[in-house]
């Protein structure tokens, strides 16, 4: 079967020469096609066929994260709902098991996990605590968490076999660092799966384009050489971190990509910083896997992002990632508030179903 990429931003491999042989084939790809201008100076490439076979996008569920809700909060089961009421039926889904404390403990501290486990356990039905202003936890919340974390390791791992799969969970992770949860996460997702990926393969990417900055993500692997971890966000803004100054220490020094961007930036804006800075530093890096921390909070009706994308962007960066990577992404859930957010959730799933 052959897989369509929308386009080949960069044929660079581990050797770092652009147009590498593919992996398994003896074609070689050209560093850029013939593509169309968009706007100021934005690339927009045409498709390129890459001999993989594959599946259409697996989805991965979390049934538990109806355990993890507090009525009238942002991140309620009713993102959810509104997410299964768009998906249409018949679509390949998996359920995965609870992540292992093994698998936590690469990346969490183990003071951490164990507040928070206790903290979920005291909470009696119907009560909550708060491990800060936004972030709540109920009597269900350590086990929506630890089955969301382990929804993103069985995403990575299709994407490992050569499947893209799209882990729709919540509680989301990215601001969930080694000893706190905040900003609505509990246990770190995308974190957990690049940690759990490494012990099976050399190195990982993580693009993260939720409005809000991963702060927890950056910190866990903020001195690995072994973890690209590549963010464009809204800034100044929450959490406040994520500055482009922001490049790693030690041996990560380098490995770590961020580039804030005004409120009310749109496409333009999200297209050129994906074409100039991301995907050339994800192309040079060469990762044997890609994670996508999805929050589609961009969206112009999201209620907290305040930003200007609209879902059929999010279908056109997914394009743009799969295209420079050629390789399968795992994506995992982060935010999105507004009433399109099942809308970009689609557009996402279109583009990764046309790798068949």
């Amino acid at each position: 079967m052959l897989a369509v990429f929308h386009g080949c931003i960069c044929g660079a491999g581990k050797d770092g020469r652009c147009g590498a042989a593919l992996p398994d084939t003896t074609r070689s790809v050209p560093p850029l096609c013939a593509g169309i201008w968009k706007g100021a100076d934005i690339f927009i490439p045409p498709p390129c066929i890459f001999p993989y076979g594959m599946s259409p996008c697996i989805l991965v569920l979390n049934d538990q994260s109806i355990c993890h809700d507090l009525k009238g909060h942002p991140e309620s089961e009713q993102r959810m709902e509104q997410i299964r009421s768009i998906l249409p039926g018949g679509r390949i889904g998996l359920k995965a098991p609870p992540v292992s404390m093994d698998d936590l403990l690469r990346v969490h501290m183990p003071e951490y996990l164990s507040r928070l486990e206790d903290l979920s356990g005291r909470c009696r039905p119907g009560g909550v605590a708060f491990l800060d202003s936004d972030t709540y936890v109920v009597s269900g919340s350590w086990d929506a968490a630890r089955y969301a974390a382990g929804a993103a390791i069985a995403a990575a791992e299709e994407a490992l076999s050569g499947r893209p799969a799209f882990a729709v969970v919540r509680p989301p992770g990215h601001h969930a660092g080694p000893v706190y949860g905040m900003g609505f996460c509990l246990l770190n997702n995308v974190a957990v799966a690049a940690a759990w990926s490494l012990t099976r393969v050399s190195q990982v990417a993580i693009i993260d384009w939720d409005v809000h900055h991963g702060n927890g993500t950056q910190a866990m692997f903020y001195d690995s050489d072994r973890v690209l971890y590549c963010s464009v966000h809204r800034s100044p803004f929450y959490p406040g971190t994520g500055r482009r100054e922001e490049t790693g220490s030690g041996a990560g020094e380098g490995c770590t990509v961020n580039v804030p961007l005004p409120a009310g930036s749109g496409s333009d804006a999200y297209l050129q910083v994906f074409q100039e800075e991301i995907l050339p530093a994800v192309c040079s890096f060469d990762p044997d896997l890609i994670l996508i921390s999805a929050g589609q909070d961009p969206l112009a009706d999201d209620p907290l992002g305040g930003m200007n994308l609209e879902p059929g962007d999010f279908g056109l960066l997914t394009e743009l990632v799969c295209s420079g990577a050629r390789k399968p992404p795992a994506l995992v859930l982060e935010g999105g508030y507004g009433p399109s957010h099942g809308d970009a959730i689609m557009e996402i799933l279109r583009v990764l179903d046309q790798w068949v």
